[in-house]
């Protein structure tokens, strides 16, 4: 068995001049950040008195489970054989609120868009979809169902 070890650092910058002297005082922007890589400006979502111009950690996991999918299914493609040439994806996520303000994903659905160079490679996606689902990191670490809905076509 192998580790990898992951590091960021996350900065808060919402001190508006009190800090968190109540809850209305102070903003929920942050910045997400790793050596050598380009900040990202987050900040909670809007519902909870977040800056909707910026990524909030929802969208985030969002991006995780997506990214590390299509990461996956790439790996699995090429290594078919299946050129494929375009792929997108728009994850959807339900997240549920408790009374006491706590909350938690109930599900994430992807939506992978894929294009591939050959027709005849069409029937072989939904099998390295279904293998990359479960191959990733990121889908196996969380307790909630992680749905796929793919369409494909070919160029």
């Amino acid at each position: 068995m192998k580790s990898h070890a992951y590091q960021i650092s996350i900065r808060w910058t919402g001190n508006r001049g009190t800090g968190t002297s109540d809850y209305r005082s102070y903003g929920r922007d942050h910045i997400v950040s790793a050596d050598g890589k380009p900040d990202i400006p987050a900040s909670a979502d809007p519902a909870f008195r977040g800056d909707g111009a910026k990524y909030n950690p929802e969208e985030l996991l969002l991006a995780s489970l997506s990214g590390c999918h299509m990461l996956w299914f790439l790996h699995l493609c090429a290594d078919s054989g299946i050129a494929v040439t375009k792929y997108s994806d728009n994850p959807t996520g339900i997240m549920t609120e408790e009374k006491d303000g706590s909350g938690r994903f109930t599900a994430v659905t992807l939506h992978p868009s894929v294009t591939v160079a050959d027709k005849a490679m069409l029937e072989k996606l939904d099998g390295l979809h279904e293998k990359a689902h479960e191959l990733c990191f990121i889908a196996n670490s969380v307790n909630f169902p992680v749905r796929l809905e793919a369409t494909a076509n070919a160029n």
